[in-house]
């Protein structure tokens, strides 16, 4: 599983989420879950009270539990579990050997290494929406701050129309709205104990099982499914597929971000500082190192939901290979998608924008990229069609001559009688001004500003 000890870890994880996936972090819920069982069950009357004390005790510090024996004698076991297991029982026996035969009692493998999954991605994704509200919070700043600043939209990496910086943001504000709904429902969803013994009919415990799964759950504060799910997975698979959605969000908003910053373009920048973004050989470089992480992570990532997807068809009761192939794929998506998550936050929080740079873009064409504004404005009065003829020959011009649209239009306008009039100069200086062809990119920025603000507030 992922660890904080891995070199390229820190570049895309988050360290509160790797430290909840690492070796340790996944031992200490394990223990979590077979300290919250023992207390159950005293609770219920299956073990006596003072071997629930004496179990509880030693699963406070995960240091009791050797992990590269642990390591080593899961190849033999099939699983973490069983050595696992022997471990703790052999810790507890030496502090209270009447205590160590009641260690795991009535449980199986899968019911403690998911309940420890289970208690990892609550933590998990607490602290990953946690830095969804931040990055949200920082695009909304970004839209309402830049609703009316105007730049270019591309289509097919061209200029098209001109549009808004704040309309851009906006639509990152929209999406990650979208994720934090979805990450929140299949968080809730997951949020379940997994207990059913060997074969998910808790036999062990007879006519004390309800009992115990449920105080078995309350201890945990989980909730309690309907029945066990060792070979149903959907509700892990469902946050796979919810943190795959998300990490598509931020790639695209990285995608869009570094396109951005290409010196060419030179509309916005990442935040500066030392040692951030250089080149071993160019120091004049300045690269988008936080939107490469979360590429990064965007292609990683889909192909590790699609494991996750695959392992759903398990067989009968219990699963031969689908259930472990989550082992390590579940906490990888988690800690990568956590990681692009706090790259882009901080992006997002010290963006630089160049709104003038985003002006002069607009005029690299010299007015062409406000062709349709003018071609309705003529469409008014002597038909589409024909606006479009006229609007089409003017940019002939403007390119020919080197001109602006304006100065071709008017020329090219002028030159037929049967068009003369049709714009006056203060009506061609408004369409050649791209504020004015923005359509509803403030309204829309401001919609999905309002929008996110209402999840805030909930």
């Amino acid at each position: 599983m992922p660890s904080i000890s891995r070199l390229t870890d820190p570049m895309f994880g988050s360290p509160a989420v790797l430290a909840i996936f690492s070796d340790t972090g996944t031992v200490q819920r394990m223990l979590d879950a077979e300290a919250a069982l023992a207390r159950a069950e005293a609770h219920c009357g299956v073990i006596p009270a003072q071997a629930a004390a004496v179990i509880t005790e030693v699963c406070a510090d995960a240091g009791v539990i050797d992990l590269d024996a642990l390591a080593q004698a899961a190849v033999a076991g099939g699983n973490l579990a069983i050595p696992f297991v022997k471990q703790l029982t052999a810790a507890v026996a030496r502090r209270d050997a009447e205590a160590g035969r009641y260690v795991h009692w009535g449980a199986t493998s899968q019911d403690i290494i998911d309940t420890g999954a289970v208690l990892q991605l609550a933590d998990a994704l607490h602290a990953i929406d946690t830095d969804l509200l931040r990055l949200g919070d920082a695009c909304a700043t970004l839209a309402t701050a830049h609703r009316a600043t105007p730049m270019v939209a591309r289509t097919w990496l061209q200029h098209a129309l001109p549009t808004t910086f704040g309309l851009k943001a906006g639509g990152w504000v929209d999406a990650l709205r979208r994720d934090v709904t979805r990450l929140r429902q299949a968080a809730n969803q997951a949020r379940v104990l997994q207990f059913g013994g060997a074969a998910g009919t808790l036999a062990s415990l007879g006519d004390k099982a309800p009992a115990v799964a449920a105080q078995f759950a309350r201890e945990l504060g989980l909730d309690l499914p309907a029945l066990p799910w060792h070979a149903h997975r959907d509700r892990l698979v469902a946050v796979a597929t919810a943190l795959g959605l998300l990490t598509g969000t931020l790639g695209k908003m990285a995608r869009d971000l570094s396109l951005m910053m290409q010196t060419e373009v030179g509309e916005v920048a990442e935040p500066s500082g030392p040692g951030r973004g250089g080149s071993s050989t160019m120091p004049h470089k300045r690269n988008p190192v936080g939107c490469a992480a979360v590429l990064t992570v965007a292609v990683r990532v889909p192909p590790l939901v699609a494991t996750m997807l695959a392992g759903m068809v398990q067989e009968h009761e219990r699963a031969l290979g689908g259930w472990q192939a989550e082992w390590d794929t579940l906490p990888q998506i988690v800690t990568l998608a956590a990681g692009a998550l706090r790259q882009l936050g901080d992006v997002a929080a010290g963006l630089e924008v160049d709104a003038a740079r985003m002006r002069a873009n607009l005029d690299l064409t010299h007015g062409l990229i406000l062709g349709e504004a003018a071609m309705l404005a003529l469409g008014g009065r002597i038909g589409r069609l024909e606006a479009h003829h006229v609007v089409e020959a003017a940019s002939r011009r403007a390119v020919e001559q080197g001109v602006t649209l304006r100065v071709a239009l008017a020329a090219t306008i002028a030159a037929n009688p049967a068009h003369a009039g049709l714009l006056d100069d203060a009506e061609l200086d408004r369409l050649s001004d791209p504020a004015h062809y923005a359509g509803q990119a403030a309204a829309f920025a401001d919609a999905a500003v309002a929008a996110w603000q209402a999840l805030r507030a909930v």
